[in-house]
């Protein structure tokens, strides 16, 4: 792993040693964090594993380690751009991924704009469960790398810490023009952009048309038109009695984490509820834990007990080898289902529990460290890998819904009477179906008590005294931040 970090091509004397000392200070975090990892994972056990959020709890206040928030964590201010890359200069990149998409795409700048301009990005994989804690430390230590990859609801607590900075002046007039709104929302906060994305996500259910049609079912065509929760409980029933036993599979095994809130928020949203009030977002009393909450908790609750969701499927082949009839799971697995199944595949949008269809939205999108080496340099990056070109490669190898409305245009799946029009639908339709999760630095409280609570839901709990529980939770968090103030 530490390999790909060597023989970095630099220019320079001083910036050669100086982004050799950051790559060194880097594995030495890695190693640091990888052998925490591993001693948390022999200590924890089975029960912890399964309450665990798979990374660091919410970040609290000081917690770049008695450093000044204001400095952004870093060896300097957080410096905006001034139109002129300073090269040649040596880039650091964090990201969830190695894959082909995401090393072509620094490939490609590298040899492309970043050499013209005299920029080179070195990519660092942390892969989808480590990069939390490693920019925690690294701001810490003041190892910020300049580009972070992160998962949408992460960058309010990073902003709110000034780990990242505004993308503010680098941007030119227009350029935001061909984003999804949706993107634009989710990379805001306190006003201010701060990240963009390659792609969003797509939320909904996967079920084959024929399977649907051999029970009586009717197959709705956009979440207005959403199976109500009774009208979807029969569906379950239906279909056990026809022969499947626990027809919904859920990905229950995929385990705590962004998972939960991502994909099961929308229950308590249909219903009216949700996990923190959005008005000022102090408190979740009265939100996650409403009667109508409650009730959908109840209802979800029940499905499990019932036997009608899988919850020992260990992998994703449930759906497809016909032991689930539905699969509740987001954009990451339209490839898969649609080499199994053909055109018999289709997707319909989550069961209204009685204020609509609701479905989650956001995901992985670049951001600028406060430290970064260059502003300049960092946006002609970011820059790149939202170009259409680059959107369409990396969306495709996520199997999700591209970030700009110009690639969506040329995706006759993403057209009406496509594969995923659905998603492009809640997209569109976004906060009224599309939700997106809250825009708070409190969002790791929020996501690790939610998380917590729906696994004791399945397991049985009172739900009521679970929810309130969780709000206490999340209410202890915000009131120890004294509300994350802004500013």
């Amino acid at each position: 792993m530490f390999g790909q970090w060597e023989n970095v091509p630099l220019g320079g004397t001083k910036q050669k040693e100086k982004v050799q000392m950051r790559l060194s200070r880097m594995k030495s975090l890695l190693a640091l964090l990888f052998a925490f990892t591993l001693v948390a994972a022999a200590c924890a056990g089975d029960e912890a594993a399964e309450s665990s959020d798979g990374g660091t709890s919410e970040i609290s206040e000081g917690a770049a380690a008695e450093e000044d928030p204001s400095d952004g964590g870093g060896e300097d201010a957080a410096r905006t751009c001034d139109g002129e890359v300073e090269g040649p200069v040596t880039l650091t990149l964090t990201s969830h991924s190695s894959g082909d998409a995401y090393t072509g795409a620094v490939s490609a700048f590298n040899a492309g704009p970043g050499s013209e301009l005299g920029v080179t990005v070195e990519l660092i994989d942390l892969g989808e469960a480590g990069y939390e804690d490693f920019i925690t430390a690294a701001a810490a230590s003041n190892d910020l790398p300049d580009i972070i990859d992160m998962d949408g609801p992460f960058l309010y607590n990073f902003a709110w810490n000034k780990f990242v900075q505004p993308l503010g002046n680098c941007i030119s007039d227009g350029a935001l023009d061909d984003f999804l709104p949706s993107i634009i929302t989710q990379g805001t906060y306190n006003n201010e952009l701060y990240s963009l994305g390659s792609f969003d996500s797509g939320m909904g259910i996967w079920a084959k048309r024929s399977v649907l049609e051999s029970v009586g079912a009717r197959i709705p065509e956009s979440s207005g038109d959403a199976w109500s929760v009774d009208e979807f409980d029969q569906i379950l029933r239906d279909l056990e009695a026809s022969g499947i036993s626990a027809p919904l599979d859920i990905k229950w095994w995929y385990g705590a984490g962004e998972w939960r809130p991502y994909g099961f928020a929308p229950i308590v949203q249909s219903a009216g509820g949700d996990i923190i009030n959005r008005s000022d977002f102090q408190s979740a009393a009265g939100a996650l834990n409403s009667a109508e909450a409650v009730e959908a908790m109840t209802t979800f609750q029940t499905w499990a007990t019932d036997g009608l969701i899988d919850l020992d499927a260990v992998d994703d082949t449930n759906f497809v080898e016909g032991d689930a009839a539905m699969s509740w799971v987001g954009h990451w697995m339209y490839a898969p289902y649609k080499e199994a199944f053909g055109d018999d595949l289709v997707l319909v949008p989550l069961p209204d529990f009685g204020k609509g269809s609701k479905a989650g939205m956001g995901s992985w999108n670049w951001a600028m460290s406060s430290s970064a080496a260059d502003p300049d340099a960092v946006w002609a990056f970011i820059e790149f890998v939202t170009s259409p070109e680059q959107v369409k490669i990396i969306a495709e190898s996520e199997g999700a819904v591209p970030s700009l409305k110009s690639v969506l245009a040329e995706d006759p799946t993403f057209q009406p009477g496509g594969d995923r029009y659905l998603y492009v639908q809640n997209l569109e339709a976004a906060p009224d179906i599309a939700v997106p999760r809250p825009a708070t630095p409190a969002y790791g409280a929020i996501r690790n008590a939610f998380s917590d609570a729906l696994a004791d839901i399945i397991a049985g709990a009172d739900v009521q005294e679970t929810l309130d529980s969780a709000v206490e939770e999340i209410d202890a968090d915000i009131a120890a931040n004294e509300g994350y103030p802004a500013g």
